[in-house]
């Protein structure tokens, strides 16, 4: 194992404890409510509440961490969630899980930027692009095995919320545990909205129209699944194909545009985004699940690439100096958009059936490939020395940022420090 990964290796597991646990819950309530009279429509306000309480977060959870510490504060944060987890076995209600899934949006965000302020903290100028490329790994990784955990799932009973319960209380014991010195949480401040989209219009509603994309993913994706006849483990094995082919696809797709103008990726990946999910809504009425496992991957890669590509061709016209400003911006416009989409997506699911989840998606990426056609005419693409290289970023807190390779170089330590 690299010297790098070992000096981050107690934050990964529990990284890697916390995504089993959070990527089994967010389908699993898909799975719970997908039989019932409110179906897509309350799973998709159950949606928008998690990532409500992950925006809420991600602004205010760093005010615990620095009034109790970062060790103090991940133990709260994840006996909350593990708490509230559990919770969802105790009474089948929509509004209750909605405040549940709001709290544990909250705890996430919180628990995340503990780990992502952690990272920074261990990481210098040569080593935190390892160390984010390791972070995202285990993030997706995780994510997509804790699908697998739906496998044990005893329809009604309450065994696959007690098994995620622990998986989330075992997050602690690798980051109580562990010797590294806590950090000062590092001060990263917003673009703003406004002046980000002035600087880069078709970047700012690129991430926006992700964000609906994916947050619709990941709350509604297993309703689609279950509507579709895949079952619990059918289900459990379109979701991790979703995940890894959104994994597998951002680095070649990223590097496509590294060597043309950002912006004609941008168009042709939201393109090939809606011809892709009009894909998908044919497999689904072919009725065959092996075309739709098939195609499934293509759509993960192409919907999960949006956001790292758009998020580039933004930094291409902020310049490097303000990577992790304009990278808090971003992801506060991508969650805004998680946050309405799941809701829209729902309300089509409830008029037209579950392949309107992907009529949903075609619309956006449609949209996206409009606008950006519209934006090509407005003004010349930067110069091509103004063009940074690609990088995969995950869709946290803006705590993450700065690991950022391409952001501004850290000072070294004074001699003797």
């Amino acid at each position: 194992m690299p010297q790098v990964a070992r000096s981050v290796l107690s934050l990964l597991l529990g990284v890697a404890f916390l995504m089993l646990g959070n990527g089994a819950l967010s389908t699993l309530i898909g799975l719970r409510l997908a039989g019932t009279d409110s179906g897509a429509v309350a799973v998709g306000l159950i949606t928008a509440a998690f990532y409500t309480g992950l925006t809420g977060g991600s602004l205010f959870a760093h005010r615990v961490i620095t009034r109790v510490g970062h060790i103090r504060a991940f133990a709260a944060f994840a006996s909350v969630l593990s708490a509230a987890a559990l919770s969802h076995a105790l009474f089948a209600s929509v509004p209750l899980w909605t405040v549940l899934r709001l709290a544990e949006g909250f705890c996430m965000a919180g628990l995340y930027i503990c780990i992502e302020s952690w990272l920074n903290g261990t990481a210098n100028n040569e080593t935190r692009g390892q160390i984010l490329s390791f972070y995202m790994v285990t993030l997706y990784a995780a994510s997509a095995v804790g699908q697998q955990l739906l496998q044990l799932d005893d329809e009604a009973g309450v065994r696959i919320f007690m098994l995620i319960a622990i998986l989330l209380t075992l997050a602690l014991v690798p980051v109580a545990l562990t010797r590294t010195t806590p950090p000062t949480l590092p001060n990263v401040e917003s673009y703003g909205l406004r002046r980000l989209y002035e600087a880069s219009p078709l970047g700012v509603v690129g991430v926006f129209i992700s964000g609906t994309v994916t947050g619709s993913i990941y709350g509604l994706a297993p309703v689609f699944g279950a509507a579709s006849g895949f079952g619990v483990s059918g289900t459990a094995l379109f979701m991790s194909t979703l995940i890894l082919g959104g994994v597998a696809l951002q680095w070649p797709l990223g590097r496509l545009s590294d060597r043309f103008d950002r912006r004609a990726v941008i168009i042709g990946l939201s393109a090939a985004l809606a011809l892709v999910s009009v894909g998908m809504i044919l497999a689904e009425g072919s009725g065959r699940q092996e075309t739709l496992l098939l195609v499934a991957p293509f759509f993960g890669g192409l919907a999960f690439t949006l956001y790292p590509v758009c998020a580039a061709h933004t930094n291409d016209h902020a310049g490097p100096d303000n990577v992790v400003s304009v990278s808090g911006g971003l992801i506060l416009a991508n969650s805004v958009g998680a946050i309405i989409g799941p809701p829209l997506a729902s309300a089509a699911m409830g008029f037209a059936g579950p392949e309107a989840l992907f009529g949903f998606i075609a619309a956006g990426a449609g949209s996206a490939t409009l606008y950006g056609l519209w934006r090509t005419r407005m003004r010349p693409p930067p110069p091509a020395e103004a063009q940074a290289s690609f990088r995969p970023l995950p869709q946290t807190t803006p705590t993450v940022t700065p690991l950022d390779p391409l952001g501004p170089p850290r000072p070294e330590p004074a001699a003797g420090d």
